[in-house]
């Protein structure tokens, strides 16, 4: 459900939504959700001042339940 909505959103926010991959890697006992996006929308996906990926990690860790550890990253 996360990544679905993760992908759904970022999706929204670039000019190639076609090129978004979202995936959910697990390190032990936390889960990573990892986005790639194209060369040219990293800047939209980091957004002024780092916000835009600030408030998915905050968005991430409402809908978390509780006791669990995922962290959102942009895949290099």
């Amino acid at each position: 459900m996360i990544k679905e909505l993760i992908e759904h959103i970022v999706k929204s926010l670039v000019e190639k939504p076609e090129s978004v991959v979202v995936n959910v890697v697990k390190k032990g006992e936390a889960s990573a959700i990892e986005i790639a996006v194209s060369q040219i929308d990293r800047g939209k996906l980091i957004g002024k001042e780092g916000q835009t990926i600030k408030t998915l990690r905050s968005l991430v860790g409402i809908i978390t339940p509780a006791g669990k550890k995922v962290t959102v990253d942009i895949a290099s």
